[in-house]
């Protein structure tokens, strides 16, 4: 099935595949020739699905999943991943009081927060990411992926695998992937909160943040993260990132204090979590190492 997505340009496609491609997990998802690829699971059943620049203002889909009726699902889980439905324009006037938002946003004017597929994924890769780096995250995703995700069948290369069932989850030791048992508890104690609430991961429900903070293990950076790109909060906003504070320094030549940031951010609500990406993928220019989005930074 092919699918068309409209949105309002402009569009920065090539921020958003570079993040995708920089975060994609071996046997799920893959990223070629300009195309993102994933396995994706809903109720239970099985597919993939491919996304590319269309013609137009929009994105082009192709989809191969056995239930037609899921289709509305994954159509508006296709739109919060790729933040397609975002008002540009009124995060741009308000952003552009600050003088290096205003120029960032100027440099690229068409970028968005990418957003998630699956409240539980973005949650265990924000956890299985604290502390280290992307690169080291992403592999124990790929372990997790493949120790206990469902076989998949797919033309698309690559794709072996679908995330984990939450019940799998829940019942299993994670620290055996070789992570602190204090996190593996974390991740079962997640899969389990949802199997106890299943609307823990749905945008739009009041109160996302404390509810996740009110789970084991999951801190304030955390619980904002998951705000962000998966509850579709576009204040959320983690400011003790470091990869926060690495931007404001190498943009402004001086490295601000947590404290700082958060107060500095004050101004830009409620769009904090769309400067906290702008500011994030201002590093993609810089040549050093990042920090993991779940242990701190984009």
């Amino acid at each position: 099935m092919r699918l068309v997505l409209a949105y309002r340009p402009p569009y920065d496609w090539t921020a958003m595949l570079g993040f995708l491609a920089a975060r994609s997990v071996v046997g799920m998802e893959t990223v070629v020739d300009g195309v993102y690829s994933r396995s994706v699971g809903l109720n239970g059943v099985h597919g993939s699905l491919s996304v590319w620049p269309g013609r137009g203002d929009a994105l082009e889909v192709e989809l191969d999943f056995p239930d037609p009726a899921a289709l509305p699902e994954i159509v508006a889980r296709l739109r919060r991943l790729f933040d397609l439905d975002a008002d540009l324009p009124s995060m741009h006037r308000h952003l552009a009081d600050d003088p290096l938002l205003a120029r960032l946003i100027a440099e690229r004017p068409g970028l968005r927060v990418p957003g998630a597929w699956d409240g539980l994924e973005l949650a265990f890769r924000a956890v299985l990411g604290q502390q280290i780096t992307v690169v080291a995250a992403i592999r124990l995703a790929g372990k997790l992926v493949a120790q206990y995700g469902a076989p998949l069948c797919s033309a698309i290369p690559g794709l072996t695998r679908v995330f984990p069932d939450v019940q799998v989850l829940a019942a299993a030791d994670l620290a055996a992937l070789g992570m602190p048992k204090s996190r593996g508890r974390t991740l079962s104690g997640m899969a389990q909160a949802l199997l106890e609430d299943p609307l823990l991961f749905e945008p739009g429900r009041e109160s996302g943040v404390a509810r996740l903070l009110a789970l084991h293990g999951v801190g304030e950076w955390t619980a904002q993260y998951i705000a962000l790109r998966q509850l579709r909060d576009m204040d959320g906003f983690p400011h003790g990132d470091v990869g926060l504070l690495r931007a404001l320094e190498v943009l402004e030549g001086v490295r601000p204090a947590a404290r700082e940031l958060a107060d500095r951010a004050e101004a830009w609500r409620p769009c904090r979590g769309y400067a906290a990406q702008v500011l994030w993928t201002s590093l993609s220019a810089v040549p050093a190492p990042q920090p993991s989005p779940g242990g701190r930074g984009g």
